[in-house]
């Protein structure tokens, strides 16, 4: 499709082209494939964790609950990109309404802070269970679970609506093409002839105050969890306790990384990080942390391992 030739372009009639990955083209077909692999994978690992954790009593406890909500999520992030993704790389599927792009954005935008607030729950969980375990039943209750988890899906919802309006108040003058393999707040907003400060603003203050917040009490929270394993007399029990929260220092690894990355890159690295760089590292955000957060809790997680041999000794049995 060839960018618009006029001047002025009403939000809804605008279609856009997204590229993919520039500069990459020929090789589409080979990064499809692992991304195509990991995709899958994410799916059918994260479902599977969600029916782990929903079918086996021993499981209904907040880490595992909260541990549901992120499989959840990644599920929706991989499934909300991924496969316009791979219509692109495989059948040059370029073409996206603006409706359709700013509903990817939303909901990109929304399901990671929503993770960013459930892996600082599974910290605050941790907190609880090594610094006050004689409290932990009464302080995070089934209620409180509850409440914690609705409260990250709100606040979530209430940070990232904005950004809507924020694309559509722009007035737009015929560009179209997005040098990227799926729609974000910024690549929308930069095709606009209007000034975009508020957005650039708007954007940033979100990053700081809520996952940038969010990676404050998370640092608080290990912070104090150190503090107290460290007063432990036995070594044995300093590493059990230690080893409980291995798991989850992956994942949170594995999720802002990549993600900051991203996000510093896309608005200050524009001279110094290779755009292909940036936008292959975004491509591979949303498919390989989602991928590899089942397989993580499952290989350091003694309960979920010990549900799936369960599920498995039949299957091996009647083979």
């Amino acid at each position: 499709m060839a960018p618009f030739s006029y001047n002025h372009t009403h939000p809804q009639d605008m279609w856009y082209v997204l590229t993919g990955i520039p500069g990459l083209e020929d090789s589409h077909t080979w990064i499809s494939i692992p991304i195509c692999s990991m995709y899958i994978l994410a799916v059918i690992g994260n479902i599977f964790l969600i029916f782990l954790i929903v079918t086996e009593r021993r499981l209904h406890e907040p880490m595992y609950v909260f541990l549901s909500m992120l499989a959840l999520s990644d599920v929706l992030l991989s499934t909300a990109t991924a496969p316009k993704m791979l219509a692109i790389f495989w059948f040059h599927s370029m073409d996206i309404s603006f409706g359709s792009c700013v509903s990817q954005m939303f909901f990109i935008h929304f399901l990671f802070v929503a993770e960013s607030a459930i892996l600082l729950a599974m910290a605050f969980d941790r907190y609880v269970a090594i610094c006050h375990p004689l409290r932990y039943t009464t302080i995070l209750t089934s209620s409180a679970t509850g409440k914690i988890g609705i409260a990250a899906v709100v606040r979530s919802f209430i940070i990232c609506f904005p950004f809507i309006f924020l694309v559509h108040r722009l007035t737009y003058c015929g560009r179209n093409i997005i040098p990227h393999s799926y729609c974000e707040h910024m690549g929308i907003a930069r095709l606009s002839c209007d000034n975009i400060s508020v957005n650039i603003i708007y954007g940033l203050t979100v990053a700081l105050l809520s996952t940038g917040l969010d990676i404050v009490f998370i640092i608080i929270s290990y912070a104090m969890i150190l503090c107290t394993v460290f007063q432990i007399p036995s070594w044995s029990a300093r590493f059990k306790a230690l080893n409980t929260c291995a798991s989850h220092i992956c994942v949170i690894l594995m999720f802002y990384a990549p993600a900051f990355f991203s996000f510093f890159a896309h608005r200050f690295g524009g001279k110094t990080v290779p755009q292909h760089i940036h936008i292959l590292v975004a491509n591979l955000y949303v498919v390989v942390p989602p991928m590899l957060n089942p397989i993580i809790y499952g290989v350091k997680t003694k309960q979920i391992q010990d549900r799936v041999i369960l599920l498995c000794s039949p299957i091996s049995t009647h083979c």
